[in-house]
């Protein structure tokens, strides 16, 4: 997929906004734009269904800017005359959907994968989360690790990266509606969670002994160099894949498998495959990928 043209096609007209109601005119030239301009920061392959999706989540741009049309905001970014809003326009076209054990099938096989490592070469655990969204998916790999290990200090480190800035600092402070653990089983509850008072009542945090484990940072799977050192125990990549095309897969892909340890697990999300994409990959379980070394 290539960057679409700026100018519109001769068969589109913009909409009157007093036919559709909406604040500000959004054409499908504007979307194709939006299109490109996303895949080519993101890798993000958006479908045509998602154009009430991009209007309704960068509206609130032109507004936050001040700005009177998409096309004079897309403009704007693109010549380079609000170099600042170019984190602001990906974040808002980044979907963010994740829960505490999230595909729980995945917890008991890292568990026992993390103790045989642990035996096998004696060092700590490096693990990579490669969306971290706002936190719940890294704190659920440093509560399974803990409880492995039977210890609030396990030994491994856990870099947890999102290339959604707001996301992260949602990470990284930990805190998190009630609402949110009203499912977990309350023995995890009570050794990895405070649950807030006063003020903070109806919220939770988590533990600062898990905190610690964890190190939050921005990364851009398709930036040219990755902020982290591998080799990799574990690389969870779950439920991203889905929003690139078969290209990026296979760069990404790529770019981890030098990062794996010899004997390193990748856990995949439910709908997404990588045996079409690399070569380099067997399965190992449901969604969970190893080495391919034959």
């Amino acid at each position: 997929m290539q960057p679409m043209a700026n100018n519109v096609p001769h068969n589109t007209k913009p909409v009157a906004k007093q036919e559709t109601g909406k604040e500000f005119d959004f054409t499908r030239a504007d979307f194709e734009r939006v299109r490109g301009l996303i895949y080519q920061r993101a890798g993000i392959s958006l479908a045509d269904s998602k154009q009430e999706m991009v209007y309704s989540r960068l509206a609130r741009r032109l507004r936050a800017n001040g700005i009177a049309s998409f096309a004079s905001y897309l403009d704007a970014l693109e010549a380079g005359r609000m170099p600042a809003e170019w984190e602001s326009f990906t974040n808002a076209l980044t979907t963010n959907l994740t829960s505490f054990f999230r595909e729980a099938h995945h917890f008991p096989l890292l568990a026992e994968h993390a103790l045989k490592a642990r035996a096998s070469h004696g060092g700590p655990l490096t693990i990579w989360c490669s969306a971290s969204s706002t936190g719940e998916e890294p704190y659920s790999i440093a509560m399974t690790v803990c409880e492995a290990f039977d210890t609030l200090t396990p030994p491994v480190q856990i870099i947890a990266t999102d290339i959604d800035t707001n996301v992260l600092a949602t990470a990284s402070a930990g805190v998190y509606p009630i609402e949110r653990v009203d499912k977990m089983e309350q023995a995890r509850l009570r050794r990895f969670f405070l649950k807030g008072k006063g003020a903070q009542e109806g919220l939770v945090r988590v533990r600062p002994e898990l905190r610690q484990l964890i190190t939050f940072r921005q990364l851009n799977l398709l930036a040219d160099g990755w902020d982290v050192k591998g080799p990799f125990d574990v690389i969870f990549c779950r439920n991203v894949m889905i929003y690139f095309d078969k290209a990026t897969q296979r760069k990404i892909l790529s770019r981890f498998v030098p990062l794996m340890k010899p004997d390193a697990l990748l856990f995949a999300g439910h709908s997404e495959n990588f045996l079409y994409v690399s070569d380099s990959l067997r399965l190992r379980g449901k969604t969970v990928y190893e080495l391919n070394h034959g």
